[in-house]
This record gives C-alpha cells, structure tokens and sequence, in this order.
C-alpha cells in the first residue's frame, strides 16, 4: 500500500491518458457509414414452433 500512497499520481495519469484514447476512438466511429453497409441478417428460425406441434 506504500507503493500506492507514494505513487498514486502515476495510476491517475494512465487512467486519464486510457479515458482520452477512448474518447479519441469513439469520436472516429462513423455510424452512419456503418448503418449504410450493414450486414443483412440470416432469418430468425424459431424452435418453439416444433415444440408446440409436440404431443404430449
């Protein structure tokens, strides 16, 4: 805990340095570019079906 009491300042910049890196990411993100290619998805298979049919 020493280490900690000494050198908590080391701990803040890195997690302030790790907050502004992802600030940075997010903010390159395009959703719009995104939502324009996104991938089409396959069709749902519903299973509950099959069981409905069962007999009990």
């Amino acid at each position: 805990m020493a280490f900690l009491a000494d050198y908590w300042w080391i701990i803040l910049v890195l997690l302030v340095g790790i907050f502004i890196n992802n600030i940075k990411a997010l903010t390159r993100l395009d959703h719009r570019k995104y939502l324009a290619n996104k991938p089409t998805l396959p069709p749902h298979r519903d299973n509950n079906a099959k069981w409905d049919q069962e007999q009990d």
